[in-house]
């Protein structure tokens, strides 16, 4: 069993910033990677970041990358989401995941948390 408890999330304006945060818990979590999607009405969820716990290695598409940026704290078991230079292109549901992410960079999802709205208002 694994439990991500997202954090952060709320309203605000187009240009500015939002820190999202994910604790991860349960005897069940035992990943080496984690993420965090997004899924706008009516939009299939995507990738935003992925981040290997132990090695570091972040991923980001070209959508949000010099943008956002994924950092992970392992003691605390926490996973942040710095967002910057939002627009309002930005708003939906962001979505913890922990997962695995193997040798070529790819992330595989696998436990979800229950999402944090983000909106961005022009």
């Amino acid at each position: 069993q694994v439990l991500l408890q997202e954090s952060g999330g709320g309203l605000v304006q187009a240009g500015g910033s939002l820190r999202l945060s994910c604790v991860a818990s349960g005897s069940g979590f035992s990943h080496n990677g984690m993420a965090w999607y997004r899924q706008a009405p009516g939009k299939q969820r995507e990738l935003v970041a992925s981040i290997s716990l132990t090695s570091g290695r972040t991923n980001y598409p070209d959508s949000v990358k010099g943008r956002f940026t994924i950092s992970r704290d392992n003691a605390k078991n926490t996973v942040y989401l710095q967002m910057n230079s939002l627009k309002p292109e930005d708003t939906a549901v962001y979505y913890c995941n922990a997962g695995e992410a193997d040798y070529g960079g790819k992330y595989h999802p696998d436990y979800w948390g229950q999402g944090t709205q983000v909106t961005v208002s022009s």
